[in-house]
């Protein structure tokens, strides 16, 4: 039988460190799922519209060899729905939110996997604006 891996992430101004998580996600089951956080989700988490719009980075992300499917997360709130709606087995999500999924841990596994070191989409945002 197989095993879906779920992810969710803005991947705005997709980097290396996006491809390294998605790379590493893919390797943990057979088919990967990924929830592309809507433009509105973004600006209300993150306080500013994404540099890319969904449309693009749903575009972006579902170009990629190692993602099977993409959908649009509209809402922090709706991750078990998102999960049970698409047969995830596993949920993969970076450290940086580590333990705030462990509730989920009865439909399916939570894995947090680290961040890629140095490299922030803040960081090259800031930077670019730096030039």
């Amino acid at each position: 039988m197989a095993r879906t891996v779920v992810t969710f992430g803005t991947f705005d101004v997709f980097h290396l460190g996006h491809l390294r998580v998605l790379e590493r996600a893919a390797a943990l089951g057979d088919r990967l799922v990924v929830g592309v956080s809507a433009d509105a989700l973004n600006e209300r988490k993150k306080g500013r519209v994404p540099v890319f719009s969904q449309a693009e980075r749903l575009a972006i992300v579902s170009a990629l060899k190692v993602v099977d499917e993409v959908f649009v997360e509209e809402s922090l709130e709706q991750k078990r729905e998102y999960l049970l709606e698409h047969g995830a087995d596993v949920l993969v999500m970076g450290d940086d939110w580590a333990g705030r999924f462990d509730d989920l841990s009865d439909i399916c596994e939570v894995v947090y996997l680290p961040r890629t070191p140095a490299i922030s989409t803040t960081a090259i945002i800031e930077h670019i604006a730096d030039l």
